[in-house]
Order: C-alpha cells, then structure tokens, then sequence
C-alpha cells in the first residue's frame, strides 16, 4: 500500500535543508557534481523568486522524503505558457512506494488545470528508470537535447 504523500511549499527558512537534498538529487544523477560557487548562492533563491515556479517538499508519515520543482514557461514564439517538472526526487528508501507516482500525477493535474498547452520534462541520458516512469504516465519522447560542455583546460 503506497503512502499518500503531501505536497508542502518550501519556505525561504528551508534554505539549509534543501540545498543538502538537492545536492544528494544532483549527485544520484552525477557522482562527480561538485555545488559551484553560484549554484551554493543563487540556485535556492532563484528558484523561490520564481512566482510561476512551485517547489514543494514531498512529505510522507509526517517525514520529508524528497521535493519537486514544476511550473510554467512562456512559449519561446507563441502567446501561451508551457508547463514544465524540473525536478522529482524521492530519498532511496522512500522509492517503489507509489509517492513518486502520486506527486508527478497532482503536479500533472495543476499544470493541466491552469491551461498548459503542453507539459515536459527532461530525463538525464542513461537514466532508464526516470524514463520508464514518465512514459508510464504518458510522456513521450519529442526531442533529443544535445549539450556543448565547456572544454577542460590542459593542466601543465
């Protein structure tokens, strides 16, 4: 029997928390992801500043047990808004519960209530499980992003 979790907006005083599970969330999806300078003193307020953008802590048997990060983009050509699930992070021993499934799907059904005219998401390469879960709700894939990484500097 899975939990129903709650959906509880994340609050400014919640800084310290947050940023350590975001970081934990990053490092899953990248072991070598080291917090930059402007990720540690922006990425949190940014975010919070952010009136189409609903972070919220997922909340399950009282516990926060992970967060989700969804909400609307403008169109880039037409007059219209673009629903978006940046992120959805369950801790490891909270997952193949349901609360995962129950939060994308209430995120799903406020984005559709205020009129998106889609809604996406992007999925790490590699990450076959996050991707067979979205597709389980119906998403599809549309496109293929393809990322132009700084190049490393030779050391001497």
């Amino acid at each position: 029997m899975s939990t129903i979790p709650d959906l509880v907006p994340v609050e400014a005083a919640d800084r310290k928390h947050f940023l350590a599970m975001a970081e934990q969330y990053f490092r899953e999806l990248n072991p070598y992801f080291v917090p930059a300078a402007d990720w540690k003193a922006s990425y949190f307020e940014n975010i919070l500043r952010r009136k189409d953008f609903l972070l919220r802590w997922i909340v399950a048997s009282g516990q926060r047990v992970g967060f989700i990060l969804y909400g609307f983009e403008d169109h880039r050509f037409l007059p219209r808004k673009t629903g978006a699930i940046y992120e959805l992070y369950i801790v490891p021993e909270q997952r193949r519960s349901g609360i995962a499934r129950a939060c994308a799907e209430t995120a799903i059904e406020e984005l559709q209530k205020s009129s998106a005219s889609k809604i996406q998401l992007e999925v790490a390469e590699g990450n076959d499980v996050a991707a067979a879960f979205w597709r389980s709700l119906g998403f599809q894939k549309a496109s293929e992003r393809l990322v132009l990484a700084p190049k490393q500097r030779a050391t001497k």
